[in-house]
Order: C-alpha cells, then structure tokens, then sequence
C-alpha cells in the first residue's frame, strides 16, 4: 500500500508540472483563481490536449512495444517492426506530393492516406506471414524489415521529384510532432489506446504463457493464432493512428518496455499498465523538453526521443550484458 501510494506522490506532479511550462508563463494560482482568460486559453486549449496526445502516443508506443515484443519473443521487436510506420510515412508523402490539402470530416487527406497505408502494409504482411498454425516471427520480422527498406526507398524518390516547399513539409513530418490544438486527434488517440489496452490486458495471462513457445501455449488452451492475429491488427490499427496524426517517434516502444520487465519483471498483467503509464510520462517530458530546449523555436519530439533513447538503451544493454 505504502509503494501504492508513494507511485501516487511520483506520478502527479510528473503529469502536472508540465502543463504550467512553455513560452508563456503560467501560475497554477492564477488557473486556480480563473484571473487571465488567455491563461485559461493556454492551459485547457492548447497545453492540456497536447499534453494529453502526448501521453496517448507514448503510452500506445510502448505498450505495443511490450505486445510486440511477447508475440515474437524478441527483446528488440519494436511497433515499427512489421513496416506500419513506413507504409504510414509513405502514404503520407505521397499526399504532401500530391498536393491534397484538404480536409475530410475533419481530418486532413495527409492522415488518411498515411492511415491508409499502415493498414495496407498490416494486410500484406498477414497475407505473406499467415499459416494455420500461426504467425512465424522470423518471417514476420523479415518481411517487415524487407517492406520497410522498400517502402523508405520510394518516399527517397518521392523526395527526389518533391520542389522545395513539398521537401520541407515531407521532413517535418517525418521527424514526428506532438503540435495539436484542440480536443479531436487527443480523444481519437485516448479511444483507440483505451481499446487496444482492454483486449491486451484481459489477455495477459496468454501472453505470459505464450513466452514459453507456441507448442506449450497450444497445450495450455491458447488459441496462438487467434491471439497473434487479433493482437496484430489491434496494434497496427492503434500504431496506424499514431503515427498518421503524430508521425513517426522513434524508440519509445524499444526502451520503455524493456527498462520496464528489467525492473518488475516479464508479467504482463503490471508490465502492460506500466508500459502505458511509463510510455506517456516519457513522451510528455520529451515534448517538455522540446518545447523548451531551444526557446522560442521548438524541435520535433521524435529527434528527442531518439537522442536520449539510444545512448540509454546501449548503457542498459551495456550493464546487463
């Protein structure tokens, strides 16, 4: 209970302090005391949503991260592992090329088509991958990294035929931004994480089991290809929709799992919450930081994700080796 509590004591002010940094300078007296409009404005328009994407975003990453990394027992399987991200990143260029700014029941057309081809890219790979007995990890991860190199190769030459403007657009989304105003892509994100965690979570217990190999899981009543193949589509549907509103973040669903089942251990009945919750932290913070490292100007989220991920994740690789 005391551990419970002192969880508590950590975990609130991580998600409050940052509502109250930024360009403007904000008092929680002054929120508190309903003083400036434009503060409220600031605080409940703009920082909170963003805050709000942002722990949606790290908490989807990383808890696919944790379901990825069960599903093909690999350490270092990744949400962009089976190629969602650069099917996403593809179908994203190719709007910016195509020059559709427009809008469709509220959503831009650079959402949809990158939506769109995440869920190609999840559809082709169960196509390749599937067999009555289940999915092959090895031929999964192989055929994601093969689509990915294919799919990285023509948003290059998508890049190569793009004019400047296009160029500059293309790259900035590819670098990943949490820059949302407005409640829309906040709840959007928070529905589809809050389904994707009820279906793995009433599942913990068969991804436990699933750890020890697909024979044993089979002999223990776990229906392999039916878990694999919901959690597949789940994952991408949730990973699709990240990455079509925030573009791709890097690392967040390679470090924080694994930090995590070094510390309480490969269970997945704590390591999916705590994946969730240690996912939005990281990511509420990475954008804090981005926010303010540079002020006035404001980096991508993604180039701060990977800058401190890597050197991190090598240390632990480094210490537990």
């Amino acid at each position: 209970m005391t551990k419970k509590i002192l969880l508590i004591l950590l975990i609130l002010p991580a998600l409050i302090i940052p509502l109250f940094l930024g360009e403007h300078s904000v008092s929680p007296l002054d929120i508190w005391n309903g003083t400036s409009g434009m503060e409220n404005y600031i605080i409940w328009n703009l920082r909170l949503p963003r805050m709000v994407f942002a722990f949606a975003v790290g908490g989807g990453l990383a808890l696919v991260g944790a379901v990825f990394q069960a599903l093909l027992r690999n350490d270092l399987a990744t949400p962009y592992t089976l190629g969602v991200s650069s099917g996403g990143a593809l179908g994203a260029v190719l709007a910016i090329k195509l020059g559709l700014d427009i809008q469709f029941f509220g959503f831009s057309m650079i959402t949809i088509f990158s939506m769109s081809g995440s869920l190609l890219t999840l559809a082709f790979i169960s196509y390749i991958s599937g067999s009555r007995n289940g999915f092959s990890g090895f031929t999964l991860i192989l055929s994601g990294v093969t689509l990915s190199l294919t799919f990285s190769a023509l948003t290059l030459f998508i890049h190569y035929l793009a004019d400047f403007t296009e160029t500059y657009r293309m790259v900035r989304w590819l670098m990943g931004s949490l820059d949302v105003s407005g409640w829309q892509y906040p709840v959007l994100i928070l529905i589809l994480l809050a389904i994707a965690f009820v279906w793995f979570f009433l599942r913990a217990d068969a991804f436990n089991i699933l750890l020890a190999g697909d024979d044993l899981a089979r002999s223990k009543g776990v229906e392999v290809r039916r878990l694999q193949l919901g959690s597949f589509i789940i994952s991408s549907v949730l990973i699709g929709g990240i990455v079509s509103l925030a573009g791709p973040i890097g690392f967040v669903g390679l470090i924080i799992p694994h930090v995590l089942r070094l510390k309480i251990g490969p269970d997945h009945r704590k390591l999916l919450p705590a994946s969730l919750l240690l996912g939005g932290l990281f990511l509420i913070w990475s954008d804090t930081f981005a926010r303010l490292v540079i002020y006035p100007a404001e980096l991508p989220v993604g180039i701060i994700t990977s800058l401190f991920g890597g050197p991190f994740f090598i240390y632990l690789l480094i210490r537990n080796r």
